[in-house]
């Protein structure tokens, strides 16, 4: 192949161009005071994304996760908590978030050393080697890893395991965990190096988690093993049950619903045949537990189990990119609202399928899909559970575009009976994916 510099004809031409373009020339006065993404905004697009639905579940007050990674967290327990709550009656409840993170921080070091002897015969700089050290541990996951820590520890409600700074504020926590995961895998890859003996390694192994366990109770407090559930119900009436505990409460409230939910994705790419499970390799939070496991649907099928849940009156986990088109302040993602392509003047389409397989887009956060509109027999726009706190978008609520949901909606966790005929193919052994596959992403 034949490469071609820049030559200075081509600038003297580039140049005479940018010169005689009106629309390059008022992009260059628009640009140079205004950030980009608040002058591409097209106000009539906008005005569109109205909070007013056809079908809207009512839902709690909005969660907020801080200065944290752990939306998956807070949108799972917040499936959950609706069902406790019209269970009991409750007019509000939240479940802990910090008792689920911290056991995932600690299972999820476990898993990383796992990783990290498993692949103790390859260098360093191996791919896959390289891919989990820069990975490391961290506050993201998804709905399978979600549901492995539930089903190992149970869950407790937040006035039981409240927030500290430090699961409010993870980022100081994560540095200091992961310098000492890393020097804590160069020390048992060496021991597998020098030919250690099994019980050797396990010994070391157990010590270094044991300082870990140590580390993240003094992050979050140790979790409680019993605790007495205390409520208020909507007409006043106070109960409590005694001496639970985490697995107790878990068994008793939301076990079943756990039990039937599994994830589904919408991965439009060539190495993922639709109507197919997939997994990915050394992507997970418990060793021995549950892989992860999607199934992989039509846009069609993928789209009409989320409504069935939800005109079923289930709320419903999602997956997706919010870093696109999104407008935080006034709570609202639409593709149609953003004419950055007219600004600009370059070419910024790109498909589903290219933007997964190109690295452009990925789920990198999760919310709850509490509702949508839809006029006639067309859906235009989704209502949105976040967990951003209640000082954005509709008291904390946001909307999507049914255009903006199709490009950028990756996963969403549905209870099987909403998949019709397409649930026994959750069965099938799954297709075994790269650690970097973008279905690989985790949601923080």
């Amino acid at each position: 192949m034949k490469y071609e510099p820049i030559t200075v004809e081509n600038l003297e031409k580039w140049s005479e161009s940018y010169r005689n373009s009106p629309e390059r020339q008022l992009a260059t006065l628009a640009l140079a005071r205004s950030d980009l993404n608040s002058v591409d905004v097209a106000a009539g697009a906008a005005m569109e994304m109205k909070h007013k639905f056809s079908l809207e579940i009512e839902t709690m007050e909005v969660t907020n996760q801080k200065k944290s990674g752990r939306c998956w967290l807070f949108a799972a327990t917040n499936v959950l908590r609706e069902k406790i709550a019209r269970e009991l009656n409750l007019k509000s409840f939240e479940l802990s978030q910090s008792y689920l993170a911290f056991w995932d921080k600690f299972e999820r070091a476990n898993y990383f050393l796992e990783c990290m002897l498993d692949t103790a015969t390859l260098p360093p700089d191996d791919r896959t080697v390289s891919f989990i050290l820069q990975t490391g541990v961290h506050d993201g996951g998804q709905w399978d890893m979600f549901a492995n820590i539930v089903r190992k520890y149970g869950v407790v409600p937040k006035d039981v395991f409240d927030e500290t700074y430090q699961s409010s504020n993870t980022g100081s926590m994560n540095h200091v965990l992961n310098r000492n995961l890393k020097v804590s895998a160069i020390r048992l890859r060496r021991m597998v190096e020098e030919g250690r003996s099994e019980e050797e390694i396990s010994k070391c192994r157990e010590e270094i988690l044991g300082k870990i366990y140590g580390f993240l109770c003094s992050c979050y407090g140790e979790p409680p093993r019993k605790f007495d559930f205390e409520y208020v119900d909507k007409d006043g009436k106070y109960g409590i049950e005694r001496d639970m505990t985490p697995m107790s409460f878990a068994e008793k409230y939301v076990a079943d619903l756990l039990r039937e939910t599994v994830s589904v994705i919408h991965a439009p790419t060539k190495d993922k045949p639709f109507d197919k499970t997939f997994t990915i390799r050394y992507l997970g939070n418990v060793v021995g537990g549950q892989e992860v496991r999607h199934l992989n649907l039509t846009l069609e099928d993928f789209k009409a189990a989320i409504i069935r849940q939800l005109e079923d009156g289930q709320v419903v986990w999602f997956g997706s990119d919010v870093g696109k088109f999104g407008d935080r302040e006034n709570g609202f993602w639409d593709d149609a609202s953003f004419h950055a392509e007219l600004l600009t003047g370059l070419d910024l389409s790109i498909s589903k399928e290219d933007a997964l397989d190109y690295g452009f887009a990925a789920m990198n956060h999760a919310m709850v899909i509490t509702g949508f509109n839809r006029i006639v027999e067309k859906i235009n726009r989704w209502k949105i559970e976040n967990s951003w706190g209640d000082d954005k978008g509709n008291k904390g609520y946001y909307v999507c575009s049914d255009t903006w949901f199709d490009q950028y909606v990756f996963q969403a966790a549905v209870q099987k009976k909403y998949l019709g005929e397409k649930a026994e193919l959750y069965q099938q052994e799954p297709i075994v994916l790269d650690p970097w596959d973008p279905m690989g992403t985790l949601a923080d």
